[in-house]
């Protein structure tokens, strides 16, 4: 069950692709819409059926690669962001890096913006009508 007050958003990002099982998590996604999936799998792969665009980036491969962990813990929201700035175009990378820096220390801030901009640069994009 998915408990929320927005019940038809323009954009959807599922930091965990097994969420995708949940009919729930796209249900009110509609026409002229996103979905952004962290996976390795390509949007046609993904077997999601609906009249919104489809983007995918793999930020678990890119974050474990860089090292973007916390306790031990890969952490993909932040490299997540990429792939939003990639698919909306609301926010520019140059925003969103000086943000990330007032933010983490500079080591932090240094592998945050490093996945960041390699999942903007990898994400896959499947524009529908």
């Amino acid at each position: 069950m998915v408990v929320s007050q927005i019940e038809s958003p323009d954009m959807v990002v599922v930091l965990d692709q097994t969420l995708l099982k949940d009919d729930e998590v796209i249900g009110g996604l509609g026409s002229g819409g996103w979905l952004v999936v962290n996976t390795a799998r390509p949007p046609d792969r993904l077997g999601v059926i609906g009249d919104f665009s489809v983007a995918t980036a793999d930020a678990t491969a890119i974050c474990r690669e860089l090292g973007v962990m916390v306790g031990g813990l890969i952490v993909v929201n932040t490299a997540m962001l990429g792939a939003v700035a990639r698919v909306s175009e609301l926010v520019a990378l140059a925003n969103i890096e000086e943000v990330i820096r007032r933010r983490f220390s500079n080591r932090s801030a240094e592998l945050n913006l490093a996945a960041i901009e390699k999942t903007y640069r990898t994400t896959l994009i499947e524009r529908r009508p």
